[in-house]
């Protein structure tokens, strides 16, 4: 059998050249759960906690100067109450609780799918801390999934900002997990944001691994 010496090194050298290649290479990125969590305005703050009152340090979080605290509060709808719901640092211009489709239905208050910071609109609840209570008219929202994004990661993926993406899920429940909205920023870490319930769902453990299908 003659070798074909020319075509073998055209082989390796393709080879070679796409192992080189960052855009030739699968891309994974890592998936975080958000289980349920409360971000506070300072006002709010004030009549839970006493007017004093700073948000303490618990640990961090894998987005850049983000925090959970060693504060929790109680969450309130019209059919039941969720206890230990905890505060996330630092303090926000408005007062925002993001739970799951199934906290939703244990509180009575009717599900709102909302990117974070969109609550215009949105159902209340009353929380209580332990110097005070609030009644919130907005600001309950379910999270919906989302990708923070750098920019140098956004280039090399080819995605813009508010694009939905889909990821393909290897676990012992497997499958595709669509519209996943990417925010691009350069005060971000790259990951992948979903809920319990999602992550229930999938079979999905906190920074699992998982690759861009689009």
């Amino acid at each position: 059998m003659t070798i074909d010496k020319k075509r073998i090194n055209d082989l390796i050298e393709k080879v070679n050249s796409d192992m080189n290649d960052p855009s030739g290479q699968e891309e994974m990125i890592k998936i975080e759960v958000s289980a349920r969590h409360l971000h506070i305005s300072q006002e709010h703050l004030k009549i839970l906690f006493g007017e004093e009152f700073e948000l303490t340090h618990f640990k961090d979080l894998s987005q850049p100067d983000q925090f959970a605290t060693g504060e929790t509060i109680r969450v309130a709808g019209s059919r039941g109450a969720i206890s230990k719901v905890r505060i996330l640092g630092p303090v926000r211009p408005e007062t925002q609780i993001e739970i799951s489709m199934t906290d939703t239905y244990s509180l009575g208050i009717k599900p709102e799918i909302r990117m974070s910071g969109d609550i215009e609109a949105s159902p209340g609840c009353v929380i209580w801390g332990p110097n005070g209570q609030v009644i919130l008219e907005k600001g309950v929202i379910v999270a919906k999934r989302h990708m923070h994004c750098t920019p140098e990661t956004a280039e090399r993926l080819g995605l813009k900002d508010a694009d939905e993406i889909s990821i393909k899920i290897d676990s012992k429940r497997s499958g595709v997990m669509s519209g996943i909205v990417v925010r691009i920023s350069d005060k971000y870490n790259d990951a992948i944001h979903i809920d319990t319930d999602e992550a229930n769902a999938y079979d999905i453990k906190n920074g699992t691994l998982t690759r861009i299908i689009k």
